[in-house]
């Protein structure tokens, strides 16, 4: 049973939150809550307790991946996490993030906090996950867990690919693998203006596509004072509605904008006798570098000691050496041009008068890189425009809020019911050279340091607006964006009527046409000589419709071809300088693994003129004669392509919904062709947002409104996701169900 019917809002913390009135608890029939209070700190406090006892496990999991920590619970396979996470130093970003808050905010946040604080035990008691009582919040962690969810989000990893595939393949093909794999990148958005509706109002409607974990990673939820009244979808641990949210006069949706707002640099250090180390900055001085350790618990085995080293550019988040001890010396100069005389090993530092190492590139030799992202930068996460969004009554209110958006960069839309319409970029770009957007660069080249905030850019809504991570609006902050493949078949579909209602939205939605399938099918029709059966399996897949439905067994069939074509383009001589398995640190894998990266960016690998020497048709004809050899199967693509999703404590006996569609698909439900079929990349909600009369708008959620496994509410909504049909948004009380404690 939840708790919270009239809930004092006495906190029992020391955060410096009092509060002596009640906030009413009330939930539809799918367990989404719906907060009423006096005033909006109460109203966070509410949120904070409600979020806590809904989804304890979730917040003491996020807390501790924020802090560095959660190998303490979860054991050694979470070292690799915990290592960045304090070699990036994001916790200290936090903190000091929190103390740049402006008084407003910081009492808003510090309300939430006080709110998690107090309903943690009773969300703990419900849940058999916890062993032991969870540890207090501290009033920064919000902001800590904002930072730890979106740190990796900008893919600054693709840098490391990149220097991988110049140094195998070349500068020019640098950007051969641009794709929106393997990252965490994407979202579909659209806004129909009223024009082209059944009620002349506008409808935003969408989906962002993230990893799939268990509890979700959104969370559906309505909070209501007297200032607004507001639903949209949460971020657990992060008070406010950020990023899907509607008042009821305005709503507004985002999608990753696919700028490029973090650097690496590749530092020159020395080493000094009394221990100190310098790093060589961009006017030619050394400069002191900051240094520390830090130790890791883990749970089962021996703690782990992490060295914690800060240049003037960031943190340093890769610092290795060669066979040799060597740091740098045999690979600077594959680094833009960085060299330098040779490095020794620790065990060498000890004795030397000084010492100093060079970061070579990031496959071969040894290597410095610290990282430079805006937050830790500015101070600023932007956290003041959360509670602006929650007050805004019109597009030029949310517009104005948006100015102050920090982190992820993000492309926004927005609908009033005056008939307002916004599309524009929102967040912190750096202005710096164009090279740092490419590769790692040499921190001590003046030219590659930051020069101050780019603007980010507005266009008008014509018709209507689509973001789904192509190029487009913020082309000018990128380098790698989504195929135009999504964004292309939700104008196609949205010109097919002008008359759209919230309902008829799902359509789109669940739309399953894949056209990356067409460079690979096209190269069919030229293969001659084939075996009556690859040649029966040709003519069976060019008949195919192309869509990914749950159902259709040429899907099925034709992900068994793309694979084996993947498969064989990955073991083509021409790649051989990739295949090895990446070294660095582990959190940095999943961008360099060459497989999973041939597979995203087949489409392009297929016409591009950069490899003469890759044997397109003959890996396209042998991976027919495979598939048809070996008897693809012939079931239902949802029998094969089912839902995977990331769980800190999974339970092997949960079974898992099969899904149509596929990671270029409107409905995207990301496999990683020539490895799996599995999705365990999707959508992690989706919403229809009517500006008519919000009670029409609709979502809904992967798997449900409550963290706790065996609650009636924890997988209710996950059939209904799995079609990509949606439930109905509830804004009258009276039917709600009001909370008894």
């Amino acid at each position: 049973m939840h708790l919270g019917k009239s809930v004092s809002l006495v906190s029992t913390t020391d955060d410096g939150y009092k509060g002596d009135d009640e906030y009413e608890l009330y939930r539809d029939i799918w367990g989404i809550p719906h907060l009423r209070a006096p005033d909006p700190l109460r109203l966070s406090y509410a949120q904070g307790r409600t979020t806590a006892l809904d989804r304890a496990w979730q917040l003491e999991i996020e807390r501790l991946r924020a802090e560095g920590a959660s190998a303490s619970l979860l054991g050694a396979d979470s070292v690799a996490w915990d290592r960045f996470a304090r070699q990036s130093r994001l916790a200290d970003t936090a903190r000091r993030c929190h103390e740049a808050l402006d008084p407003e905010t910081a009492d808003w946040v510090r309300a939430y906090v006080a709110g998690v604080n107090d309903g943690l035990a009773s969300g703990a008691a419900r849940d058999a996950r916890f062993a032991n009582a969870p540890e207090p919040w501290e009033p920064w962690v919000p902001l800590a867990i904002w930072i730890s969810t979106h740190i990796l989000f900008a893919g600054f990893a693709t840098k490391l690919w990149r220097e991988r595939v110049a140094r195998a393949l070349g500068d020019e093909a640098a950007t051969l693998f641009a794709t929106d794999g393997p990252g965490t990148a994407g979202s579909n958005g659209w806004l129909v203006p009223g024009d082209r509706t059944a009620t002349g109002s506008a409808i935003i409607a969408g989906d962002p596509h993230r990893f799939i974990e268990n509890p979700g990673v959104y969370q559906q939820i309505r909070i209501a004072c007297p200032e607004y009244d507001v639903l949209g979808l949460a971020v657990p641990g992060v008070p406010g509605i950020a990023h899907f949210g509607h008042t009821g006069s305005v709503a507004w949706a985002i999608t990753n904008a696919m700028a490029d707002y973090q650097d690496l640099y590749a530092e020159r250090l020395r080493h000094l006798a009394d221990g100190r180390i310098e790093a060589l900055g961009p006017d030619g001085a050394w400069e002191p570098v900051e240094r520390h350790t830090e130790t890791i618990a883990v749970a089962g085995a021996e703690p782990v000691e992490v060295e914690v080293l800060e240049t003037a550019r960031g943190p340093v988040i890769v610092r290795e050496y060669d066979e040799a001890g060597v740091s740098g010396a045999a690979g600077a100069a594959g680094v833009s041009g960085v060299s330098g005389e040779a490095g020794v090993n620790g065990e060498a530092r000890a004795g030397a008068a000084s010492s100093e190492e060079d970061a070579s590139g990031p496959e071969g030799g040894g290597r410095t890189l610290s990282l430079r992202y805006p937050p830790r930068v500015r101070r600023d996460l932007g956290f003041a425009a959360l509670p602006a969004l929650l007050r805004a009554r019109t597009v030029a209110d949310v517009d104005a809020a948006l100015d102050g958006w920090a982190e992820p960069v993000n492309v926004v839309h927005a609908a009033d019911t005056e008939g307002g319409l916004l599309h524009r970029v929102a967040g912190a770009v750096p202005l710096r050279d164009p090279s740092n957007r490419l590769r790692p660069v040499p921190a001590s080249d003046a030219r590659h340091a930051w020069q101050g905030w780019a603007k980010t850019p507005a266009e008008p809504v014509q018709g209507f607006a689509v973001m789904a991570n192509a190029r487009g609006i913020a082309s000018p902050l990128g380098v790698e964006f989504a195929p135009p493949h999504r964004a292309n078949r939700i104008r196609e579909l949205l010109s097919g009527s002008a008359d759209w209602s919230p309902k008829s939205m799902a359509g789109v939605h669940a739309d399953t046409h894949l056209a990356s399938a067409a460079p690979l099918l096209a190269l069919l029709p030229a293969l001659d000589g084939l075996s009556p059966a690859a040649a029966a399996l040709r003519t069976r897949l060019l008949g195919w419709d192309r869509h990914m439905d749950a159902d259709s067994t040429d899907a099925t069939v034709f992900s068994a071809f793309r694979a084996a074509t993947v498969r064989r383009f990955a073991a083509d001589p021409v790649f051989a300088g990739l295949a090895d398995a990446p070294g660095g640190p582990e959190v940095f894998h999943p961008w360099l693994y060459l497989l999973p990266r041939v597979g995203y960016a087949l489409e392009g690998l297929l016409t591009t003129a950069l490899l003469p020497a890759l044997d397109r048709a003959g890996h396209v004809r042998a991976a027919l004669e495979e598939t048809a050899a070996t008897g693809a199967p012939d079931t239902p693509w949802s029998e094969v392509h089912r839902l995977a999703p990331w769980s800190a404590l999974p339970d092997p006996d949960t079974e898992w919904p099969g899904l149509g569609g596929d990671h270029d698909c409107v409905n995207a439900t990301s496999t990683v062709p020539g490895f799996t079929d599995l999705a365990s990349r999707a959508s992690a909600a989706r919403y229809v947002w009517d500006l008519a009369r919000r009670e029409d708008s609709l979502w809904a959620v992967p798997l449900g409104a409550d963290g706790v496994t065996d609650s009636p509410h924890h997988l209710d909504q996950l059939p209904l996701w799995a079609r990509c049909e949606l439930v109905p948004v509830v804004t009258d009380w009276a039917r709600l169900t009001k909370e008894s404690a």
